[in-house]
Protein backbone atom coordinates (compact mmCIF):
# COMPACT_ATOMS: atom_id res chain seq x y z
CA UNK A 1 0.00 0.00 0.00
CA UNK A 2 1.51 3.28 -0.87
CA UNK A 3 -0.74 5.02 1.97
CA UNK A 4 -2.82 3.74 4.47
CA UNK A 5 -6.10 2.65 3.30
CA UNK A 6 -5.35 2.76 -0.55
CA UNK A 7 -4.02 -0.04 -3.57
CA UNK A 8 -2.34 2.00 -6.07
CA UNK A 9 -4.71 5.16 -7.04
CA UNK A 10 -7.94 2.71 -5.29
CA UNK A 11 -9.39 2.48 -1.77
CA UNK A 12 -9.76 5.43 0.50
CA UNK A 13 -12.08 7.12 3.19
CA UNK A 14 -14.78 8.92 1.30
CA UNK A 15 -17.20 9.69 4.23
CA UNK A 16 -19.49 12.39 5.59
CA UNK A 17 -17.62 13.95 9.00
CA UNK A 18 -19.62 12.38 11.61
CA UNK A 19 -18.41 8.60 10.22
CA UNK A 20 -14.61 10.12 11.05
CA UNK A 21 -14.55 9.30 14.63
CA UNK A 22 -16.01 6.31 14.30
CA UNK A 23 -14.03 4.65 11.66
CA UNK A 24 -10.66 5.81 13.53
CA UNK A 25 -11.87 3.93 16.10
CA UNK A 26 -12.33 0.81 14.44
CA UNK A 27 -8.71 1.77 12.85
CA UNK A 28 -6.99 1.42 16.32
CA UNK A 29 -8.84 -1.27 17.25
CA UNK A 30 -8.07 -3.45 13.68
CA UNK A 31 -4.29 -2.67 14.30
CA UNK A 32 -4.36 -3.18 18.14
CA UNK A 33 -5.33 -6.65 17.06
CA UNK A 34 -2.92 -7.02 14.34
CA UNK A 35 0.07 -6.37 16.56
CA UNK A 36 -1.53 -8.79 19.25
CA UNK A 37 0.00 -11.88 18.39
CA UNK A 38 -2.73 -13.41 20.87
CA UNK A 39 -5.14 -12.73 18.49
CA UNK A 40 -5.03 -14.67 15.87
CA UNK A 41 -4.74 -18.05 17.58
CA UNK A 42 -7.35 -17.20 19.52
CA UNK A 43 -9.48 -16.42 16.26
CA UNK A 44 -8.40 -19.54 14.85
CA UNK A 45 -9.19 -21.42 17.98
CA UNK A 46 -12.67 -19.95 17.61
CA UNK A 47 -13.36 -21.07 14.11
CA UNK A 48 -11.77 -24.72 14.60
CA UNK A 49 -14.19 -24.93 17.30
CA UNK A 50 -17.49 -23.02 16.20
CA UNK A 51 -16.51 -23.22 12.30
CA UNK A 52 -15.25 -27.16 11.33
CA UNK A 53 -12.18 -25.13 10.17
CA UNK A 54 -9.70 -26.10 8.10
CA UNK A 55 -12.67 -26.72 5.34
CA UNK A 56 -11.03 -29.60 3.87
CA UNK A 57 -10.27 -29.98 0.15
CA UNK A 58 -11.48 -32.13 -2.07
CA UNK A 59 -10.22 -33.81 -5.52
CA UNK A 60 -12.67 -33.49 -7.76
CA UNK A 61 -12.49 -37.25 -9.38
CA UNK A 62 -15.09 -37.43 -11.82
CA UNK A 63 -14.58 -33.58 -12.92
CA UNK A 64 -11.29 -34.44 -14.06
CA UNK A 65 -12.16 -37.33 -15.68
CA UNK A 66 -14.91 -35.99 -17.44
CA UNK A 67 -12.77 -33.09 -18.89
CA UNK A 68 -9.80 -34.80 -19.66
CA UNK A 69 -7.43 -32.51 -18.55
CA UNK A 70 -6.59 -31.08 -15.52
CA UNK A 71 -6.46 -32.52 -12.17
CA UNK A 72 -9.82 -30.11 -10.29
CA UNK A 73 -9.20 -29.24 -6.21
CA UNK A 74 -12.47 -27.52 -4.80
CA UNK A 75 -11.70 -25.81 -1.43
CA UNK A 76 -14.71 -26.05 0.34
CA UNK A 77 -16.17 -23.47 2.17
CA UNK A 78 -19.55 -24.25 1.41
CA UNK A 79 -18.72 -26.94 4.52
CA UNK A 80 -17.85 -23.62 6.65
CA UNK A 81 -20.55 -23.08 9.65
CA UNK A 82 -23.66 -21.55 7.82
CA UNK A 83 -22.57 -22.78 4.84
CA UNK A 84 -20.39 -20.33 3.26
CA UNK A 85 -16.86 -18.10 3.60
CA UNK A 86 -19.00 -15.22 5.21
CA UNK A 87 -18.51 -16.08 9.04
CA UNK A 88 -14.59 -16.36 8.77
CA UNK A 89 -14.90 -12.15 8.47
CA UNK A 90 -18.15 -11.62 10.96
CA UNK A 91 -16.50 -14.09 13.21
CA UNK A 92 -13.48 -12.12 13.66
CA UNK A 93 -14.96 -8.82 13.55
CA UNK A 94 -16.93 -10.04 16.07
CA UNK A 95 -13.84 -10.65 18.43
CA UNK A 96 -12.91 -6.84 17.73
CA UNK A 97 -16.52 -5.66 18.38
CA UNK A 98 -16.31 -7.05 21.71
CA UNK A 99 -12.94 -5.64 22.46
CA UNK A 100 -14.52 -1.84 21.59
CA UNK A 101 -17.26 -2.51 24.24
CA UNK A 102 -20.13 -2.36 21.68
CA UNK A 103 -23.27 -4.07 21.84
CA UNK A 104 -25.03 -3.79 18.55
CA UNK A 105 -24.45 -5.44 15.30
CA UNK A 106 -25.44 -3.82 11.41
CA UNK A 107 -25.07 -5.46 8.52
CA UNK A 108 -26.01 -5.65 4.55
CA UNK A 109 -26.06 -8.49 2.42
CA UNK A 110 -27.73 -9.83 -0.85
CA UNK A 111 -27.53 -13.70 -1.63
CA UNK A 112 -27.93 -13.55 2.73
CA UNK A 113 -25.08 -15.55 3.17
CA UNK A 114 -23.64 -12.81 5.27
CA UNK A 115 -26.29 -11.78 7.00
CA UNK A 116 -26.93 -15.34 8.61
CA UNK A 117 -23.36 -15.70 9.29
CA UNK A 118 -23.58 -12.16 11.08
CA UNK A 119 -27.16 -13.44 13.15
CA UNK A 120 -25.20 -16.03 13.88
CA UNK A 121 -22.18 -14.23 15.34
CA UNK A 122 -24.46 -11.76 17.24
CA UNK A 123 -26.66 -14.75 18.50
CA UNK A 124 -22.99 -16.19 19.62
CA UNK A 125 -21.80 -13.36 21.61
CA UNK A 126 -25.05 -11.45 22.42
CA UNK A 127 -25.14 -8.20 20.60
CA UNK A 128 -28.55 -6.89 18.67
CA UNK A 129 -28.52 -7.43 15.15
CA UNK A 130 -30.46 -5.98 12.20
CA UNK A 131 -30.13 -6.38 8.17
CA UNK A 132 -30.58 -4.86 5.77
CA UNK A 133 -31.08 -6.32 2.63
CA UNK A 134 -32.76 -5.34 -1.14
CA UNK A 135 -36.33 -6.33 -1.20
CA UNK A 136 -35.54 -7.85 -4.52
CA UNK A 137 -32.99 -10.08 -2.71
CA UNK A 138 -35.68 -10.79 0.22
CA UNK A 139 -37.70 -12.50 -2.53
CA UNK A 140 -35.16 -14.92 -3.90
CA UNK A 141 -33.20 -15.44 -1.02
CA UNK A 142 -36.23 -16.13 1.39
CA UNK A 143 -35.05 -19.49 3.63
CA UNK A 144 -31.67 -17.12 4.32
CA UNK A 145 -34.48 -14.36 5.30
CA UNK A 146 -36.11 -16.99 7.65
CA UNK A 147 -33.21 -18.16 9.45
CA UNK A 148 -32.10 -14.66 10.06
CA UNK A 149 -34.99 -13.82 11.67
CA UNK A 150 -34.94 -17.19 13.60
CA UNK A 151 -31.12 -16.74 15.23
CA UNK A 152 -33.10 -13.31 16.30
CA UNK A 153 -32.09 -10.40 13.80
CA UNK A 154 -34.28 -7.76 12.28
CA UNK A 155 -34.12 -7.83 8.44
CA UNK A 156 -35.18 -4.72 6.90
CA UNK A 157 -36.51 -4.87 2.89
CA UNK A 158 -34.66 -2.17 1.71
CA UNK A 159 -37.37 -0.87 -1.05
CA UNK A 160 -34.90 1.98 -2.79
CA UNK A 161 -33.33 2.15 -5.83
CA UNK A 162 -33.14 -1.32 -7.70
CA UNK A 163 -33.90 -2.95 -4.58
CA UNK A 164 -30.47 -5.08 -4.33
CA UNK A 165 -26.74 -5.15 -2.31
CA UNK A 166 -26.02 -1.52 -3.54
CA UNK A 167 -29.27 -0.31 -1.86
CA UNK A 168 -28.69 -2.15 1.08
CA UNK A 169 -25.29 -0.77 1.64
CA UNK A 170 -26.75 2.23 1.53
CA UNK A 171 -29.15 2.38 4.14
CA UNK A 172 -27.03 0.54 6.68
CA UNK A 173 -24.46 3.22 6.38
CA UNK A 174 -27.36 5.69 6.93
CA UNK A 175 -28.10 3.79 9.97
CA UNK A 176 -24.50 3.47 11.32
CA UNK A 177 -24.12 7.46 11.18
CA UNK A 178 -27.15 8.02 13.22
CA UNK A 179 -26.49 5.46 15.92
CA UNK A 180 -22.32 4.96 15.62
CA UNK A 181 -21.88 4.82 19.61
CA UNK A 182 -23.30 2.19 20.13
CA UNK A 183 -23.10 -0.08 16.61
CA UNK A 184 -20.71 -1.51 14.65
CA UNK A 185 -21.28 -1.90 10.97
CA UNK A 186 -20.22 -5.73 10.08
CA UNK A 187 -19.20 -4.81 6.24
CA UNK A 188 -19.40 -8.09 4.73
CA UNK A 189 -16.99 -7.52 1.88
CA UNK A 190 -13.53 -5.89 1.07
CA UNK A 191 -15.28 -2.86 0.11
CA UNK A 192 -16.32 0.76 1.43
CA UNK A 193 -13.65 3.02 3.15
CA UNK A 194 -10.83 2.12 4.88
CA UNK A 195 -10.10 0.04 7.31
CA UNK A 196 -12.72 -2.43 6.16
CA UNK A 197 -11.16 -3.92 2.68
CA UNK A 198 -8.21 -4.71 4.46
CA UNK A 199 -9.81 -6.17 7.66
CA UNK A 200 -12.34 -8.19 5.66
CA UNK A 201 -9.37 -9.47 3.66
CA UNK A 202 -7.05 -10.00 7.07
CA UNK A 203 -10.05 -13.02 8.21
CA UNK A 204 -10.73 -14.18 5.02
CA UNK A 205 -6.78 -14.74 4.70
CA UNK A 206 -7.31 -17.78 6.49
CA UNK A 207 -9.06 -19.58 3.00
CA UNK A 208 -5.93 -18.94 1.63
CA UNK A 209 -3.70 -20.11 4.50
CA UNK A 210 -5.47 -23.00 4.80
CA UNK A 211 -5.63 -23.89 0.57
CA UNK A 212 -2.09 -23.72 0.22
CA UNK A 213 -0.78 -26.28 2.54
CA UNK A 214 -3.51 -28.34 1.97
CA UNK A 215 -2.40 -28.36 -1.82
CA UNK A 216 0.97 -29.04 -1.28
CA UNK A 217 0.52 -31.55 1.33
CA UNK A 218 -2.02 -33.51 -0.91
CA UNK A 219 -0.30 -32.92 -4.80
CA UNK A 220 3.37 -31.75 -3.53
CA UNK A 221 3.60 -28.64 -5.32
CA UNK A 222 1.36 -25.28 -6.15
CA UNK A 223 -1.57 -25.17 -8.41
CA UNK A 224 -1.09 -23.51 -12.18
CA UNK A 225 -4.09 -21.71 -11.20
CA UNK A 226 -7.15 -20.61 -8.96
CA UNK A 227 -10.52 -19.89 -9.56
CA UNK A 228 -12.91 -17.78 -7.57
CA UNK A 229 -16.37 -16.14 -7.96
CA UNK A 230 -16.27 -12.10 -7.61
CA UNK A 231 -18.84 -9.79 -6.17
CA UNK A 232 -17.08 -7.52 -3.54
CA UNK A 233 -14.15 -9.80 -3.44
CA UNK A 234 -14.02 -11.35 -0.11
CA UNK A 235 -13.76 -14.70 -0.88
CA UNK A 236 -11.07 -14.40 -4.46
CA UNK A 237 -9.26 -12.59 -1.92
CA UNK A 238 -9.52 -14.93 0.83
CA UNK A 239 -8.25 -17.82 -1.04
CA UNK A 240 -5.60 -15.18 -3.56
CA UNK A 241 -3.74 -14.20 -0.84
CA UNK A 242 -2.27 -17.59 -0.33
CA UNK A 243 -0.87 -17.90 -3.21
CA UNK A 244 -0.17 -13.37 -4.50
CA UNK A 245 3.28 -14.00 -4.59
CA UNK A 246 3.86 -17.19 -6.06
CA UNK A 247 4.32 -16.04 -9.33
CA UNK A 248 4.15 -19.39 -11.16
CA UNK A 249 0.07 -19.39 -9.60
CA UNK A 250 -2.20 -17.61 -12.39
CA UNK A 251 -5.05 -16.17 -10.03
CA UNK A 252 -8.67 -15.63 -12.15
CA UNK A 253 -11.45 -13.69 -10.76
CA UNK A 254 -14.93 -14.47 -12.36
CA UNK A 255 -17.12 -11.74 -12.19
CA UNK A 256 -21.51 -12.34 -13.43
CA UNK A 257 -21.90 -11.52 -17.00
CA UNK A 258 -25.73 -11.97 -16.42
CA UNK A 259 -27.72 -12.10 -19.52
CA UNK A 260 -24.10 -11.57 -21.64
CA UNK A 261 -21.62 -8.56 -21.15
CA UNK A 262 -23.00 -6.66 -24.45
CA UNK A 263 -26.74 -7.15 -23.30
CA UNK A 264 -26.49 -4.39 -20.76
CA UNK A 265 -27.96 -6.68 -17.97
CA UNK A 266 -24.92 -7.94 -16.01
CA UNK A 267 -22.80 -7.54 -12.93
CA UNK A 268 -18.89 -7.17 -14.33
CA UNK A 269 -16.81 -4.45 -14.07
CA UNK A 270 -13.01 -5.84 -14.59
CA UNK A 271 -13.86 -8.53 -16.85
CA UNK A 272 -16.41 -5.56 -19.43
CA UNK A 273 -15.23 -2.35 -20.93
CA UNK A 274 -18.96 -0.73 -18.56
CA UNK A 275 -17.66 -0.16 -15.78
CA UNK A 276 -15.18 3.34 -15.47
CA UNK A 277 -13.12 4.69 -11.34
CA UNK A 278 -15.05 6.56 -9.30
CA UNK A 279 -16.09 7.28 -5.73
CA UNK A 280 -18.82 5.80 -4.05
CA UNK A 281 -20.36 4.25 -0.70
CA UNK A 282 -16.82 5.73 0.68
CA UNK A 283 -14.36 4.31 -1.62
CA UNK A 284 -12.78 4.52 -4.72
CA UNK A 285 -12.55 2.10 -7.58
CA UNK A 286 -14.52 0.74 -10.54
CA UNK A 287 -18.24 1.09 -11.05
CA UNK A 288 -20.83 0.19 -13.04
CA UNK A 289 -21.74 4.14 -13.61
CA UNK A 290 -22.97 6.26 -16.54
CA UNK A 291 -21.04 9.36 -17.64
CA UNK A 292 -22.88 11.48 -14.88
CA UNK A 293 -21.63 8.85 -11.98
CA UNK A 294 -25.03 7.44 -11.71
CA UNK A 295 -24.90 3.78 -10.87
CA UNK A 296 -26.63 1.83 -13.37
CA UNK A 297 -28.95 -1.00 -12.51
CA UNK A 298 -26.84 -4.84 -12.47
CA UNK A 299 -28.04 -8.46 -13.14
CA UNK A 300 -26.55 -11.68 -12.28
CA UNK A 301 -28.51 -15.17 -11.57
CA UNK A 302 -26.87 -14.71 -8.39
CA UNK A 303 -27.28 -12.44 -5.37
CA UNK A 304 -24.18 -12.08 -4.24
CA UNK A 305 -22.80 -11.11 -7.11
CA UNK A 306 -25.26 -8.37 -8.29
CA UNK A 307 -22.77 -5.35 -6.95
CA UNK A 308 -22.45 -2.03 -8.90
CA UNK A 309 -18.81 -2.04 -7.47
CA UNK A 310 -15.69 -4.26 -6.90
CA UNK A 311 -12.74 -4.50 -4.23
CA UNK A 312 -9.86 -1.96 -4.54
CA UNK A 313 -7.85 -4.44 -3.71
CA UNK A 314 -8.40 -6.13 -6.78
CA UNK A 315 -8.83 -3.30 -8.91
CA UNK A 316 -5.34 -2.42 -8.27
CA UNK A 317 -4.17 -6.17 -8.49
CA UNK A 318 -6.35 -6.10 -11.99
CA UNK A 319 -4.25 -3.22 -12.86
CA UNK A 320 -0.84 -4.56 -12.24
CA UNK A 321 -1.80 -8.05 -13.62
CA UNK A 322 -1.30 -10.12 -11.04
CA UNK A 323 -5.07 -11.04 -11.16
CA UNK A 324 -7.01 -12.66 -14.40
CA UNK A 325 -10.91 -11.29 -14.87
CA UNK A 326 -13.15 -12.82 -16.40
CA UNK A 327 -17.07 -13.55 -16.30
CA UNK A 328 -19.56 -16.27 -16.63
CA UNK A 329 -23.30 -16.01 -18.04
CA UNK A 330 -26.19 -16.98 -16.13
CA UNK A 331 -26.77 -19.89 -18.66
CA UNK A 332 -23.19 -21.43 -17.93
CA UNK A 333 -23.47 -21.05 -14.49
CA UNK A 334 -26.38 -23.05 -14.37
CA UNK A 335 -24.93 -25.37 -16.63
CA UNK A 336 -22.05 -25.64 -14.33
CA UNK A 337 -24.27 -25.97 -11.27
CA UNK A 338 -25.95 -28.99 -12.97
CA UNK A 339 -23.01 -30.71 -13.91
CA UNK A 340 -20.84 -30.32 -10.93
CA UNK A 341 -24.11 -31.96 -8.89
CA UNK A 342 -24.54 -35.03 -11.23
CA UNK A 343 -20.47 -35.22 -11.56
CA UNK A 344 -19.44 -34.56 -8.19
CA UNK A 345 -22.74 -34.36 -5.50
CA UNK A 346 -22.03 -31.37 -4.88
CA UNK A 347 -24.64 -28.70 -4.63
CA UNK A 348 -22.64 -25.18 -5.56
CA UNK A 349 -24.05 -21.75 -4.58
CA UNK A 350 -24.99 -19.13 -7.82
CA UNK A 351 -22.37 -17.35 -6.85
CA UNK A 352 -19.71 -20.01 -6.51
CA UNK A 353 -21.04 -22.01 -9.98
CA UNK A 354 -19.49 -18.84 -11.79
CA UNK A 355 -16.18 -19.91 -10.77
CA UNK A 356 -16.55 -23.06 -12.36
CA UNK A 357 -18.48 -21.95 -15.31
CA UNK A 358 -15.31 -20.61 -15.71
CA UNK A 359 -12.79 -23.52 -14.87
CA UNK A 360 -15.37 -25.50 -17.27
CA UNK A 361 -14.48 -23.35 -19.94
CA UNK A 362 -10.93 -22.90 -19.79
CA UNK A 363 -10.34 -26.61 -18.98
CA UNK A 364 -9.89 -27.71 -22.56
CA UNK A 365 -6.42 -24.92 -22.59
CA UNK A 366 -5.05 -26.62 -19.49
CA UNK A 367 -2.84 -30.53 -19.85
CA UNK A 368 -3.71 -33.21 -17.64
CA UNK A 369 -0.21 -32.72 -15.56
CA UNK A 370 -2.15 -29.19 -14.35
CA UNK A 371 -3.47 -28.64 -11.05
CA UNK A 372 -6.65 -26.44 -10.67
CA UNK A 373 -8.28 -24.90 -7.59
CA UNK A 374 -11.65 -23.72 -7.45
CA UNK A 375 -12.85 -21.95 -4.03
CA UNK A 376 -16.17 -23.30 -3.68
CA UNK A 377 -17.53 -20.29 -1.00
CA UNK A 378 -20.66 -21.16 -0.66
CA UNK A 379 -23.31 -24.29 -0.67
CA UNK A 380 -26.61 -24.29 -3.28
CA UNK A 381 -29.35 -24.78 -0.45
CA UNK A 382 -29.78 -20.79 -0.65
CA UNK A 383 -30.42 -20.85 -4.02
CA UNK A 384 -33.10 -23.67 -4.43
CA UNK A 385 -36.36 -21.82 -5.92
CA UNK A 386 -34.01 -19.57 -7.97
CA UNK A 387 -32.15 -22.72 -9.75
CA UNK A 388 -36.35 -24.68 -9.99
CA UNK A 389 -37.18 -21.63 -11.69
CA UNK A 390 -34.28 -21.35 -13.91
CA UNK A 391 -34.34 -25.14 -15.12
CA UNK A 392 -38.84 -24.31 -15.64
CA UNK A 393 -39.39 -27.02 -12.42
CA UNK A 394 -42.13 -25.20 -10.24
CA UNK A 395 -42.76 -27.84 -8.33
CA UNK A 396 -41.68 -26.13 -5.63
CA UNK A 397 -44.52 -23.34 -6.02
CA UNK A 398 -47.21 -25.99 -5.87
CA UNK A 399 -45.97 -27.48 -2.90
CA UNK A 400 -45.75 -24.14 -1.26
CA UNK A 401 -49.42 -23.00 -2.49
CA UNK A 402 -50.46 -26.43 -0.90
CA UNK A 403 -48.75 -25.93 2.35
CA UNK A 404 -50.40 -22.14 2.31
CA UNK A 405 -53.95 -23.65 2.25
CA UNK A 406 -52.88 -26.18 4.78
CA UNK A 407 -52.23 -23.63 7.65
CA UNK A 408 -55.35 -21.50 6.95
CA UNK A 409 -57.49 -24.47 6.89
Amino acid sequence: MERPGYYGRFGGMFIPEILVATLQELQAAFEAVKRDPSFWKMYQSLMATYSCRPTPLTYSENLTRHFNAPHFYIKREDLNHTGAHKLNNVMGQGLVVQRMGKRRVIAETGAGQHGVATATMAAKFGFECMIYMGEVDVARQRPNVFWMEQLGATVVPVKDGSRTLKDAINEALRDWATNMDTTHYVLGTVCGPHPFPEMVAYFQSIIGKEAKAQILSEVGRLPSRVYACVGGGSNALGIFQGFLYDSEVELVGVEAAGEGLKSGKHASRLASEDASVGVAQGYKTYFLQDDDGQMRETHSVAAGLDYIGVSPILAAYHEEGRVRFEAATNDEVLEATRLTMKKEGIIPALESAHALACTFREASQMSSDDVILVNLSGRGDKDIFTIADALGDESWKRFIGKKAEAYSA
